[in-house]
């Protein structure tokens, strides 16, 4: 926990901060490696200690802090080692070699060495580890997860304009000019699409301040000083150009997508894209559960991505379909949510009278399936992706796993596929695997006429076999919704046999008697709960999910970090959450992980909606 840094803005593990000084220094942020030497810079650098003793390094500190008061970082002496150090030496030296101060500060973080309050930790060796995407990530996420999660992360020696946006992605706050102006003192020249040499070029692709004046003629001719001043110049030009990039993403939220483009410049940052997919628990926890904008599936790596992966397992472990024996599988469309597309007219005005009787789920790549309870929710109605009429093997994989895993934990009697090409293939593979019947009705194209014909007589017959009960849409909905959202059971809590749906498709409201207890939110395809609503899951004794517990008082406005007791783990940001206290209960809007509410000492926890005094 820290004083002196605090999160203003997320977007997964990247994230906009400033450091609390009267003139507050905003992240991410690039050190000028020159100016760590400098005591009045925002982030000073105490030196080493492999030369001198505990007490004139103390020494030392002590008169930066007289000189500057608490308005600078001071890095604490250090003895700086490799990661090739045993682990052993490691903690003897450390031992030997702890230095305290008080103000602001800043810590080398050592993997096996407890953890000492900072403002700042600095991950050590990192400059050796660009190139292995594995070691880096292993050391990046062991020092996250052991320093509170409202201290900021440097990484010295590391970062060039190819790998910034990455690296911010990833939660680094702080990096460095270092490699920058190592590079241009080589005649080596950066660019966000990676590094050239000054001999093998043919003009400046660049037309910043450096190079606009300049043909590539007359920085050739330079003296070799001047040469490598105008290159570092410019490859610190691109090198901020590259973090404000970064932080408009994050406000527009779409960093993501930036990097699975911007990772293909190196073949360590494509690994480490989908290394980080791989760490699940890291990356998701802190994803927001639905964004404002548009998610775009344009690469491989889109199947990976937290969000994907959440919403899969989240229709496995959470979602409960209607209690319909007739699945009917359709291919989704461009138009979304798809039901106001085109072809989706076309299937439901097929069905007809019919459709009471059917469960529909609708396979895309790269969500895998959508049942059509969901087809609003985040990012079931927020995505959009590179439609070529061609799946490759890895979305066909992909799908068929999460159709299989469906159809092996939901069992129907009869199971409809209006499905063709690369669909079809899909459920072919499925039908194998669990030795399931499909029942194909496209005749070639899914919209003909001899399609649609088909599709209405192969249901109309089945439901012609006896009787089947029929689906409850709206009330189906807005259970699968709150299932999907809360957990398993919450849907029958917040809609129960007797509730009443209100307004139309896509504002609906839940009614119990008089009393609303939550309304559907178009723009995401989630529930936002009242007080009522919140009182039905919180009284439950089946039911402890989504809840922040507070300190003795009524908050107002909004819920800071420091007054929360405790936190559900499963909390994400946007989440929709329960505020519960001796004297308070409550219903807000998550703006950090559960766990970044318990263990930050600032920023806004909870956007509060509804507040009112316990009972």
């Amino acid at each position: 926990m820290t004083s002196y840094f605090e999160v203003e803005q997320r977007d997964g593990a990247a994230r906009i901060g400033k450091i609390l000084f009267p003139t507050p220094v905003r992240t991410p942020y690039i050190i000028d490696t020159a100016s760590l030497n400098d005591a009045h810079s925002p982030i000073t650098d105490a030196g080493s200690i492999w030369n001198i003793s505990i007490e004139e390094a103390e020494e030392r500190i002590r008169k930066i802090r007289e000189e500057v008061g608490d308005e600078t970082i001071i890095i604490l002496p250090h003895q700086d080692l490799t990661l090739e150090v045993p682990e052993d030496v490691v903690m003897k030296i450390s031992e030997r070699t702890e230095v305290e101060s008080t103000g602001p500060i800043g810590r080398i973080f050592r993997k096996g060495v407890d953890v000492k309050k900072a403002d700042l930790y600095v991950m050590e060796g990192a400059g050796s580890l660009e190139g292995n995407a594995r070691k880096f990530l292993e050391r990046l996420i062991d020092l996250k997860g052991s320093v509170a999660p409202d201290t900021a992360i440097y990484l010295p020696n590391l970062c060039t304009p190819a790998n910034a946006a990455m690296l911010v992605y990833l939660g680094i706050d702080i990096v460095d000019d270092t490699k920058a102006i190592i590079a241009g003192c080589s005649d080596i020249y950066m660019t966000t699409a990676g590094k050239y040499f000054l001999d093998s070029m043919t003009e400046l692709p660049c037309r910043c301040e450096a190079c606009a004046p300049i043909t590539i003629e007359e920085l050739r001719a330079m003296p070799k000083a001047d040469r490598a001043e105008l290159i570092s110049r410019h490859n610190r030009n691109m090198l901020e150009a590259e973090i404000v990039l970064a932080r408009e993403r994050i406000r527009s939220g779409n960093l993501r997508e930036y990097i699975e483009g911007q990772c293909r410049t190196e073949p360590w940052l494509a690994a480490l894209l989908r290394l980080s997919d791989t760490q699940y628990d890291y990356m998701e926890k802190q994803t927001p559960i639905a964004r404002s904008n548009q998610m775009l599936a344009t690469t491989s790596e889109s199947m990976t991505r937290p969000e994907v992966v959440r919403f899969a397992k989240r229709i496995q472990e959470r979602y409960t379909p209607p209690e319909s024996e007739i699945l009917v599988l359709f291919p989704c469309s461009a138009k979304k949510p798809y039901s106001i597309s085109n072809s989706h007219n076309k299937f439901i005005k097929s069905l007809g009278k019919y459709r009471k009787f059917v469960h529909e789920v609708i396979l895309t790549s790269p969500l895998g399936i959508i049942p059509r309870e969901l087809e609003m929710t985040y990012p079931a109605a927020h995505y959009d992706a590179v439609v070529t009429g061609y799946w490759d093997a890895e979305e066909i994989k992909w799908v068929s796993a999460c159709l299989r895993d469906y159809l092996s934990k939901h069992k129907y009697s009869h199971v409809v596929a209006h499905l063709e090409g690369a669909y079809r293939e899909i459920c072919e593979i499925v039908s194998e695997q669990l030795s399931i019947e499909f029942i194909y009705t496209s005749t070639g194209n899914v919209s003909s006429y001899d399609s649609l014909d088909n599709l209405k007589k192969t249901v109309s017959d089945i439901v012609a076999e006896r009787e089947y009960k029929q689906n409850r849409s709206r009330i189906d909905m807005m259970r699968s919704i709150a299932d999907y959202q809360f957990g398993p059971g919450a849907g029958k809590l917040i809609v129960p046999d007797d509730a009443k749906i209100k307004a139309p498709f896509p504002k609906h409201q839940v009614f119990i008697g008089k009393e609303q207890i939550a309304t559907m939110i178009p723009q995401y395809g989630i529930l936002a709960l009242t007080v009522a609503g919140i009182r039905l899951l919180s009284n439950s004794e089946e039911y402890s999910g989504y809840t922040v517990t507070i300190d003795d008082f009524l908050p107002r406005g909004s819920l800071l970090a420091p007054g929360v007791v405790a936190a559900d783990k499963n909390i994400r940001p946007g989440d929709e959450v329960m505020i519960t206290g001796s004297k308070a209960i409550g219903v807000g809007r998550a703006m950090m992980s559960g766990e970044e509410m318990v263990g930050s000492s600032r920023g806004v926890a909870v956007d509060l909606r509804h507040v009112k005094k316990a009972d």
